[in-house]
């Protein structure tokens, strides 16, 4: 596992663990509350898609129309705070150097992977198969009992979708740089599922998925003058809500 820091990371003691994800892969794992993990795109234009689920009640989960709606935002970025279902904010972006993070435009699947880039399967190219991000997400909801009626809508880290006058979506493409990065600190005991396929409207004609890196550190929730609270009055009763479930 390789340790990737910035001057204003925390002491490396609180450092938990860190590793290295190769472009086009899937994890899942659990998190505690307290918990911050930093997201590092490590080559430019990564693509990360999270979806977030209440580790000890999985039925609460993200929930990106209620996340959007209730900070009068169409992305994500530092201040944003990602709400579950129930209205608890299951985790938060406190530091961030991207700017933009899409919230509308789900994962990639199948068709169009293989319309797209072709067909390459594991029987023939093993590590170097084409993954979609629909497939990749649900590899990791099945290991932990979970499956398609549990796939919602997901948040995709580090890529940046507009709507022009037309209604159309648009990829801003190298939004992402190399070393930009996003923190993600949880505010309640979460369930974490990440894929690195390419974003679904990225136009790259070739499958060239991005590496990034994640470190997770001891960083404790919150606190009282904390920016993803004070962004918005919405976010100071979704952190009380959130705090209720904890005393």
């Amino acid at each position: 596992m390789n340790s990737i820091l910035t001057p204003d990371a925390a002491d490396p003691s609180a450092i938990l663990w860190a590793e290295q994800f190769p472009g086009g892969g899937h994890w899942s794992f659990r998190v505690r509350r307290g918990t911050t993990l930093r997201f590092t795109d490590l080559e430019g234009g990564a693509n990360v898609s999270v979806l977030l689920y209440r580790l000890d009640d999985r039925l609460e989960r993200i929930c990106v129309p209620d996340t959007l709606k209730a900070q009068h935002t169409a992305h994500l970025a530092k201040g944003n705070v990602i709400y579950s279902d129930m209205g608890r904010i299951l985790a938060s972006i406190p530091h961030d150097t991207v700017g933009w993070h899409d919230a509308l435009c789900g994962v990639s699947d199948a068709e169009l992977v293989q319309r797209r880039y072709g067909e390459r399967r594991f029987q023939e190219h093993r590590n170097a198969m084409h993954r979609n991000g629909k497939d990749s997400l649900l590899v990791e909801l099945g290991k932990w009992g979970l499956g398609l009626r549990d796939l919602v809508p997901n948040v995709n880290l580090f890529s940046k979708v507009t709507v022009d006058g037309a209604g159309q979506f648009r990829f801003v493409p190298d939004h992402s740089r190399a070393g930009d990065e996003v923190d993600l600190r949880f505010e309640m005991d979460t369930l974490v599922l990440l894929a690195t396929a390419p974003h679904p409207l990225d136009p790259n004609p070739e499958y060239a998925p991005k590496k990034t890196s994640v470190t997770a550190r001891a960083s404790g929730p919150a606190a009282e003058d904390d920016v993803c609270r004070l962004s918005c009055p919405e976010n100071r009763r979704g952190y009380t809500n959130t705090e209720l479930a904890y005393r």
